[in-house]
């Protein structure tokens, strides 16, 4: 597959896709809504449109999807309490039947795109049934965006199996980045609470983009579904102590290294090739001194002279 359409192209998460596609030797064809920055121009042969399109419109879904081989699709609304929740649940529906239609009609190779962390239970009001949780901890929606993924991974289903196509959703943790760790000394290292909502995880936005990529290619038939994470937390203190602290009770199903996600990446490891790569130590040192990194390539980046 060389010709791909990326969805949510100006989000968080389409920006790094975006770039990470083209320098790995893909076309693209960038969608949103909203007016799409290209990256640097060394891309300019590969990037074969940026386009503006309402995903909701069947129409204009089939129109940009045309002439592509396979779709990345992170275009929705990205997390509950951003506007009314049944606008939501509405807009994210339409949205993904379009895109899962489109890609049927026009028969890909294959749908990768971005469900949530949130089908298996968060915020954790009720505590998870055991940890590190895995993919046997769905469905466990708690607002109607978490729904919303919930539905359209049975749409992935049952459009897999009518079409043949496989379909790849992909359970996102908080995705974050550089300026996100910078703040965890301060909003999240001093309350085990402030964080608790999805056991301490998250993903890097260059592991976030790597992901989609992996998911392209890898030995997949039907629709698959995995939780996508860092291999850390975002806090210093050992996991297995964040859990007593805090989840008192919650069985704990393994062995758990000093600072291993709660949220189980096994099944991604297996099956996707997926090895997250990146970190907020990385970034800051565990006393909450930064690293010094070279960020003259960081999206946004203005060196002070």
């Amino acid at each position: 597959m060389t010709h791909i359409v990326l969805t949510g192209a100006a989000g968080r998460a389409g920006r790094v896709t975006l770039r990470h596609l083209l320098e790995h030797g893909y076309q693209v064809t960038a969608v949103d809504t909203q007016k799409i920055a290209p990256p640097a121009g060394e891309f300019s042969g590969k990037l074969v449109a940026t386009l503006q399109a309402d995903l909701t419109d069947l129409g204009e879904t089939l129109e940009v999807m045309q002439g592509a081989e396979a779709v990345v699709h992170l275009a929705n609304i990205p997390a509950p309490g951003l506007q009314a929740p049944h606008r939501t649940f509405v807009q994210n529906i339409g949205m993904n039947h379009s895109v899962f239609t489109a890609a049927v009609m026009h028969r890909l190779a294959r749908v990768v795109w971005a469900s949530s962390e949130t089908t298996l239970g968060l915020p954790f009001d009720v505590p998870p049934r055991y940890a590190p949780i895995d993919e046997e901890h769905y469905p466990y929606p708690e607002s109607s965006y978490a729904l919303s993924k919930v539905l359209t991974e049975t749409m992935a289903v049952q459009m897999a199996r009518q079409s043949g196509i496989p379909f790849v959703a992909l359970r996102f943790s908080n995705i974050l980045g550089p300026a996100e760790y910078r703040r965890f000394p301060a909003e999240a290292w001093p309350d085990p609470q402030a964080r608790r909502w999805n056991l301490w995880g998250y993903i890097d936005e260059q592991d976030a983009a790597e992901v989609c990529r992996l998911a392209l290619t890898a030995p997949l038939t039907g629709a698959s579904s995995f939780i996508i994470a860092a291999a850390d937390t975002v806090m210093p203190t050992p996991s297995a102590e964040l859990m007593a602290q805090v989840f008192p009770g919650v069985p704990i199903r393994d062995t758990l290294s000093t600072h291993e996600t709660l949220l189980s990446i096994g099944e991604a490891r297996r099956r996707l090739g997926f090895d997250p790569q990146h970190s907020w130590r990385g970034t800051l040192t565990e006393d909450g001194q930064e690293r010094w990194t070279d960020r003259s390539a960081e999206p946004g980046y203005t060196a002070l002279l």
